[in-house]
């Protein structure tokens, strides 16, 4: 992952009947997401706007 999508950490997920959720798009402003999210809503659908920083774990050394 990249620098630019780094700063996109509010993402929205469709919830599927399944029990899967899918992230259909990602935006860096909550107000952007949920002004998205208010146009999704207007067909059919489940779905939720989330924030997912997505952070990349390094493994870590332990010293002892």
């Amino acid at each position: 992952m990249n620098y630019p999508d780094d700063l996109r950490q509010w993402a929205i997920f469709e919830r599927l009947p399944t029990g899967e959720n899918i992230c259909n798009a990602r935006f860096r402003k909550r107000s952007d997401a949920d002004a998205y999210v208010s146009l999704l809503r207007r067909g059919s659908g489940k779905f939720e706007v989330v924030f997912d920083p997505q952070l990349q774990l390094q493994p870590q050394k332990i010293k002892g």
